[in-house]
């Protein structure tokens, strides 16, 4: 059953009417001016209490890594933040992170990608490419785990697909966290998935997808990785929620990984919204343990 706290924050969300900024495209743009600023970004004192942290610059954008003030393992994630290609890093994800971070003693590394409109599709995937060579290129490959959510949980599939490209050895674990898959938006299930999600709506993502996507096609699966190949991928684990309109991609990319006989570990809750598993309540802690456990193992 869905517990208190989780349909507390859910009717919070339809009473302050959060998702007009997906619903609206004028709210939506409007947004882009309090999203993206970059004193925003930063992780908060209460992180920088509970972790390490340092901040390095790769292609003039900042990259933070976290790690355990006290003894840590040689477990390194790349994280990679949602948005939808448009906001910048939350103060939730700092804390998800650092909650991370102290329950496995692994390192995180979170870097800002460069954002729509101003930037587009190949500016974001070669930084994050970059990063990854910068920061866990040496790390050993069993030690590696790639994870995002929303859209940094696709443009982890897509740099999973690059690594593989390149000829490059797989993380152990590839981590997608209710992952926008397809920013056309065109699953046939989506408008009825859309009337229950108290946060995002499909006429905002898609316009987000296209500013992001610039010039090239939205449907290339370098902006929508679920029209990509999974074979020869690290292990692939997916989280989605039932009153996300983006769950209908998640399912999906299952039926697609069944179809192809790739091992998918599909975590699919009850009742939960848009990247639930970064707060911090019953169904959220019950996620994170799971995670925490993939970084782990």
């Amino acid at each position: 059953m869905t517990s208190l706290h989780a349909k507390a924050l859910t009717a919070a969300m339809w009473l302050s009417r959060r998702k007009r900024t997906f619903a609206d495209l004028d709210r939506l743009r409007e947004s882009f001016e309090h999203r993206q600023r970059p004193e925003d970004a930063v992780p908060p004192a209460r992180v920088r209490r509970q972790v390490a942290v340092s901040r390095n610059v790769l292609r003039d954008r900042p990259v933070y890594t976290l790690r355990p003030r006290g003894e840590g393992t040689s477990r390194h994630v790349l994280y990679l933040h949602g948005g939808a290609y448009v906001h910048q890093i939350q103060r939730d994800h700092w804390s998800f992170l650092s909650r991370l971070v102290r329950r496995t003693g692994c390192t995180v590394t979170a870097p800002l990608y460069p954002l729509a409109p101003t930037h587009h599709c190949d500016e974001t995937v070669d930084m994050v490419m970059a990063t990854y060579k910068e920061e866990l290129g040496a790390v050993e490959p069993g030690d590696q785990i790639v994870m995002g959510d929303s859209a940094g949980g696709a443009l982890t599939l897509v740099l999973a697909r690059s690594l593989r490209d390149e000829g490059r050895p797989q993380p152990k674990e590839i981590v997608l966290l209710s992952p926008w898959l397809d920013v056309t938006m065109s699953d046939p299930a989506q408008p009825e998935l859309d009337r229950h999600d108290p946060y995002l709506a499909i006429a905002g993502l898609r316009e987000a997808g296209r500013l992001y996507a610039g010039p090239r096609d939205p449907r290339d699966p370098l902006i929508s990785p679920l029209n990509g190949e999974l074979s020869g991928l690290g292990t692939l684990s997916l989280f989605a929620g039932t009153r996300d309109v983006l769950l209908a991609d998640a399912r999906r990319l299952r039926e697609k990984a069944r179809a192809r006989s790739v091992p998918l570990e599909y975590h699919e809750y009850e009742g939960m919204f848009h990247a639930w598993m970064i707060a911090y309540f019953a169904e959220a802690r019950q996620a994170t343990g799971r995670i925490a456990h993939l970084v782990r193992r």
